[in-house]
């Protein structure tokens, strides 16, 4: 096997837990190349030669966005179209500020489940099942809580507090899409026919009505579409059943706070030999992300703190520097076993391809928080180090040292170090 660095064998000495990633892609990336002229089901790929660290590059996600405007919200997308990088890899981000009683308007995402997570302020939020039960689940969110929008359905947010919003958002596909309710009904080109509508209307539930009513509004949002058979499987981790996944809560059990997770926002303890702490946001520590594809993580670094060289073998992981200064890297697979090497700052976002060994390490000279979004809800994670000289039982010595041209004595060491 090809060695890329030996930079990134020393790396790999450490214990951690991180995140995962695996697709059907038949390759490491498909940079989207908005200059090519044919059409494909996305964008087509860049020449893989002419690929640099800066397509998986994005900059400015502290910047607070504009919300001079009839709703009170901007949303600042992270897709494909703004983060080459994300193409074929389904997933995306977005910063959505929100000012004092604003209102994300009642909307659905045709191509990707949300995951919203408070940085600042207090949000009101809520999705609506579909046909026949219509029910709505609705929450108050603070700093720090996550939440779960199942893909398809109608949801909002409101800014319920005294004070500016601020959430993000990963979405479980790279262009996740919207549709506003109250654009695509009254708003359309050409128009519904009016007659329609009066009778859809004369039909609507008090509940439906008074979500229509919230959507009387513009706005840009997110968007979801999966090959799920419902509208959501909460994970219940009692069934005896053994399935891929967890088996499936009853649904008349579910309540909103199967769809919530509180804490994100607490600093993990980052004393340990790798000087980093991953906070995960899992189908096991959420139970509504259950079968949704998609999940988050909150990283702390301590100074020159690192995330250890690891693979995720069921998801592409999209990185957001909340604080500090983190060198960042991802290594293609082989035999050309490039080296994609970038320096973030607070704002910035990164992505690390499916399945490719990557690694984070804390430049500045103080505490690092990063947010991460993984493309499954189980992404799983694979920390080289351990995988090769902790394993259980050992790999034989003799194949570590074809492997890694090392003396035996060197890998009897290490494999007592883990």
């Amino acid at each position: 096997m090809a060695i890329p660095s030996f930079f990134l064998t020393v790396l790999t000495l450490s214990l951690s837990v991180v995140l995962a990633a695996a697709t059907s892609t038949f390759q490491d990336f498909c940079v989207g190349d908005p200059q090519e002229k044919v059409l494909v089901n996305g964008l087509a790929c860049k020449d893989p030669k002419l690929v640099e660290a800066n397509d998986f590059f994005f900059s400015g996600l502290h910047i607070a966005g504009n919300t001079t405007n009839p709703v009170g919200s901007k949303v600042t997308p992270v897709f494909a179209s703004q983060l080459p990088g994300l193409n074929t890899l389904d997933i995306s981000i977005a910063r959505i500020d929100y000012a004092p009683t604003s209102i994300n308007p009642p909307h659905t995402h045709p191509r990707a489940t949300e995951v919203l997570t408070v940085l600042e302020g207090t949000l009101e939020v809520g999705f609506v099942t579909s046909n026949p039960e219509n029910r709505h689940f609705r929450k108050v969110l603070q700093k720090g809580d996550v939440f779960v929008f199942p893909t398809g359905l109608v949801h909002y947010q409101r800014n319920v507090g005294y004070g500016y919003a601020v959430a993000i958002a990963a979405l479980s596909n790279q262009n996740p899409g919207v549709i506003t309710v109250g654009n695509a009904v009254f708003g359309s080109t050409p128009d519904i026919d009016s007659d329609c509508l009066l009778s859809s209307l004369s039909k609507m539930t008090n509940l439906s009505l008074s979500m229509l009513l919230l959507s009387l509004s513009l706005s840009v949002a997110l968007a979801a579409d999966t090959s799920a058979l419902q509208d959501f499987c909460v994970a219940d981790p009692k069934g005896q059943v053994l399935v891929n996944g967890l088996a499936c809560k009853d649904p008349k059990l579910v309540e909103a706070n199967d769809f919530l997770f509180s804490g994100l926002h607490i600093a993990g303890n980052t004393t340990n030999p790798v000087g980093s702490k991953v906070t995960q946001v899992f189908a096991t520590q959420l139970p509504g992300l259950n079968t949704l594809g998609i999940s988050m993580a909150r990283i702390d670094y301590a100074p020159w703190g690192t995330n250890p060289p690891h693979t995720h073998p069921r998801a592409t992981e999209v990185l957001t520097v909340l604080q500090g200064t983190l060198e960042v890297g991802f290594v293609t697979s082989n035999p050309e076993n490039r080296h994609f090497r970038k320096v973030l700052q607070k704002g910035d976002v990164f992505v690390f391809p499916a399945g490719l060994v990557h690694y984070q390490r804390n430049v500045g000279y103080g505490n690092a928080v990063a947010i991460a979004a993984l493309s499954s809800q189980n992404p799983g994670v694979i920390t080289i180090g351990n995988a090769v000289f902790g394993s259980t039982p050992d790999i034989d010595s003799d194949v570590l040292v074809k492997a890694f041209h090392l003396d035996k004595t060197i890998v009897n060491y290490l494999q007592s170090k883990f």
